[in-house]
C-alpha cells in the first residue's frame, strides 16, 4: 500500500479550501492591522511609563468616556495578543505584537509583566527604534 502525498495534499486542500482561504485572509488582515497600528501605539507610550505609575487624570475627569475608551483599548489589545500568537507561527513580529497587546489590555499584574518584557533587550531595542522613527524619546527603564 503506497501513500501518494500529492493526492493526499490535493484531497486536503479540496476538503478544507474554504477554511484555508478564511485562515489566510484573517492572518493577512491581522498582519496588516498590526503593522499599521503598532508604530502609532508605541509612540503614545510616555517615556517614563515604566518608572512612574500615575493614576489617570482622564478617568477622574471623564468617567463615562474613560470606560468607553478602556473597552475599545482592551478589544484592540486582545486582538493584537491573538494576532501576535498567530505570528509566532506565521510571518510577522509575534513577540513584539503580543507586547503591544499586553500594554493596551487591563489585567492583574500588568505593570510587573510589562516591566519584565521591556527589560528583554530585543523588545526594548525594537520599541525604541519605532519611537525614534516617530520622533519620540526612548523609553526609560
Amino acid at each position: 500500500m503506497e501513500i501518494n502525498f500529492i493526492d493526499l495534499a490535493n484531497e486536503f486542500i479540496s476538503t478544507y479550501k474554504v477554511n484555508i482561504i478564511l485562515l489566510g485572509t484573517v492572518s493577512f488582515v491581522i498582519f496588516v492591522f498590526s503593522l499599521i497600528s503598532i508604530k502609532w501605539l508605541v509612540a503614545l507610550i510616555p517615556s517614563d511609563y515604566f518608572i512612574n505609575r500615575n493614576s489617570s487624570k482622564f478617568k477622574i475627569a471623564y468617567p463615562s468616556l474613560w470606560l468607553v475608551s478602556t473597552i475599545i483599548k482592551n478589544i484592540l489589545g486582545y486582538t493584537l495578543i491573538i494576532g501576535g500568537i498567530l505570528m509566532l507561527f506565521l510571518p510577522g513580529q509575534g513577540l513584539f505584537t503580543i507586547f503591544v497587546g499586553l500594554l493596551l489590555s487591563n489585567y492583574p499584574g500588568k505593570f510587573y509583566l510589562e516591566r519584565k518584557l521591556i527589560a528583554m533587550p530585543k523588545i526594548y531595542k525594537t520599541v525604541n527604534w519605532l519611537r525614534k522613527k516617530s520622533n519620540q524619546p526612548p523609553l526609560k527603564i
